[in-house]
């Protein structure tokens, strides 16, 4: 029996074109959830401005020109095999550029909520479990060395009920080659969850109060902002209860190798698409 064993899950295909989820077991690949990636293109004159961006057109104002240099409006929704959506992550503040800057800022992050469906097993009342939170950070000044800048990520517990969270994980990822994000109790411990929030009815809610116990919880694998990315995920059996946490940590996985994308530096003016044989999935205009 393994000391510390574990569930091991990969899309096949970046998040954005709508791959499968497997678990990996030895040489076996099977199908576990399907992942749907959803970018709402409507204008904001269609009542909702302040949150959907806009799809652009051939000749753009300067009020949509801006628009441009705002990324928003994007979810990843988890699907069982059933076809049931069991766990979603959504853009819930947009990844925007610092005033006079090109990049997204720690002084205003863009951030993910983290959610799965409620007890109804409906989506139309998903439960929030996280918040991610994620900015760049840049080596230096030259921009020779935006390569070696960072995609730094913070994850947040949201314990049922509660209204404080439970910071769980901050770390860095390298913006050319990616890295590796995870929660583990044992290297940083989080504040106390409410016994009211642990004795919550369905498993992901209570998690708060399992992870205080220490150790590995999950982690997760991506790409650089300009790789094409099949983000691998790692579960601690002992994490898991059900298929709703799974696949609540694959939502998870599926936000930090998006805001890694997020986070690219903005472009001040668009400009000519390069020809290229891997085209960006998400289109962005860098």
């Amino acid at each position: 029996m393994e000391a510390d064993p574990r569930y091991i899950f990969q899309f096949d295909d970046e998040v954005a074109l709508n791959p499968q989820v497997v678990q990996l077991h030895g040489s076996s690949r099977q199908p576990i959830f399907s992942c749907k990636f959803i970018r709402d293109r409507r204008r904001p004159s269609q009542g909702d401005g302040q949150y959907w961006s806009s799809s652009g057109g051939s000749e753009e104002t300067d009020m949509e020109m801006a628009m441009r240099r705002e990324r928003k409006g994007w979810k990843v929704v988890i699907h069982d095999l059933s076809g049931s959506a069991v766990a979603a992550a959504f853009m819930a503040t947009p990844f925007v550029p610092a005033p006079g800057g090109d990049t997204v800022a720690r002084s205003n992050p863009g951030a993910w909520l983290i959610v799965r469906a409620g007890t109804t097993g409906s989506s139309d009342s998903w439960q929030p479990w996280g918040r991610l939170e994620a900015w760049r950070e840049s080596s230096s000044s030259a921009p020779a060395a935006s390569s070696r800048d960072t995609v730094r990520l913070r994850l947040h517990l949201l314990p049922d009920g509660q209204d404080d969270c439970v910071l769980v994980s901050e770390a860095p990822l390298g913006s050319d080659k990616g890295g590796e994000f995870s929660i583990d109790m044992d290297r940083q411990a989080p504040a106390p969850v409410p016994a009211a929030a642990a004795a919550a009815g369905h498993c992901a809610v209570s998690l708060g109060a399992a992870c205080a116990g220490g150790g590995f919880v999950m982690s997760c694998k991506v790409e650089g902002e300009a790789r094409s990315s099949r983000p691998f995920v790692q579960l601690a059996m002992r994490h898991v209860t059900c298929m709703e946490d799974a696949a609540m940590f694959v939502a998870l996985a599926a936000a930090v190798d998006l805001s890694v994308k997020a986070c690219r530096p903005f472009r001040r003016k668009p400009g000519k698409k390069a020809a290229s044989p891997s085209p960006d999935p998400l289109e962005l205009d860098t």
